[in-house]
């Protein structure tokens, strides 16, 4: 279980550019590192341009803001222009990242019970620590519950 306060699991991904983005090269920089399920999906895209709409606002406290699905580069390609997303998208098909920030696991749906990525997102310290957990998050305000951790 990740905890405040504890440091963040190191990771590394290609984001929709081809860009290789790691912790190690945001050290110095305040990260939010969201997890979503699927991009294209509704709840999925009403969370992402919500941080694409408050994204100005979020760059003004230092943020940087990194998307993780396990969707593959391409349909982050298509996810990020369809919508202008401003920020990074990694694409962790291997399910690497988000397994070492606890964000696989299982969820139901009409009853039925499967293993997928939960919805969570993470503040990261300048110095690689843990700041913020959000595991409930509010796709439609996801930035205001963000900030409200700072106001």
């Amino acid at each position: 279980m990740l905890k405040i306060g504890g440091k963040a699991p190191a990771f590394k991904g290609t984001n929709q550019h081809g860009e290789t983005i790691s912790l190690s090269k945001l050290k110095g920089k305040k990260v939010i590192l969201y997890f979503y399920p699927k991009d294209a999906t509704p709840t999925c895209t009403v969370e992402s341009c919500n941080l694409r709409d408050g994204y100005e606002d979020l760059v003004e406290y230092g943020f940087e803001v990194i998307g993780v699905s396990a969707d593959d580069v391409k349909s982050h390609v298509k996810f990020a222009d369809k919508h202008k997303l401003p920020f990074s998208l990694l694409a962790d098909t291997n399910l690497d990242i988000i397994k070492a920030y606890d964000a696989w696991g299982e969820k139901s749906m009409y009853g039925k019970k499967y293993m997928g990525i939960l919805r969570k997102t993470y503040v990261i310290d300048e110095k690689g620590k843990l700041e913020v957990i959000i595991e409930k998050v509010d796709s439609k305000n996801h930035v205001q519950q963000i900030l409200d951790h700072y106001e």
